[in-house]
């Protein structure tokens, strides 16, 4: 029985790390889980309260980053909020669409907005810009997250 539940753990651990890319999965929480049963299965003995508080919040800010990275990308180039709202319901819109529109939905969104803000062109194409640049910043964010969890779960283990 043990045996399936490190089985399982593996599998979140392995689902957490696809979901840093994918975004159909929800990475950082994936792997948290995952670390967490395998601590729990283990009785705590190699992941204690101090090194599983270090997972937890490197997931929280993995997720806050990535999050927040393609608004601060946006308002970086001096966003209106349309532009901000826009990017946020492109982010929600383009989940139903795959990763292309994970990518693009955000960046979209924020062109629309920004357009319909200021009617101008260059202005909507350059806090497109800065949303992606800011959607780019925050996935190798998620990812470096993703790898200093791991990085601290191994540690763990070794000592």
């Amino acid at each position: 029985m043990v045996l399936l539940g490190y089985l399982a753990a593996a599998l979140m651990v392995a689902a957490g790390l696809a979901g840093t890319v994918l975004p159909a999965l929800p990475g950082l929480p994936l792997l948290f889980g995952g670390l967490l049963l395998a601590s729990w299965l283990d009785n705590f003995q190699h992941l204690g309260a101090i090194s599983l508080s270090v997972l937890a919040v490197l997931a929280a800010l993995g997720l806050l980053i990535d999050f927040v990275a393609g608004l601060l990308g946006a308002r970086a180039t001096g966003a209106s909020r349309q532009a901000l709202w826009g990017a946020f319901i492109g982010s929600l819109v383009g989940l139903f669409f795959g990763i292309a529109g994970v990518v693009l939905g955000p960046l979209i969104g924020a062109v629309v907005g920004e357009f319909i803000a200021r009617k101008d062109a260059f202005q909507a194409g350059k806090v497109g810009i800065g949303t992606f640049v800011g959607f780019i910043v925050g996935a190798v964010a998620k990812v470096a997250c993703a790898f200093a969890m791991l990085a601290t779960a191994a540690l763990a283990l070794a000592f």
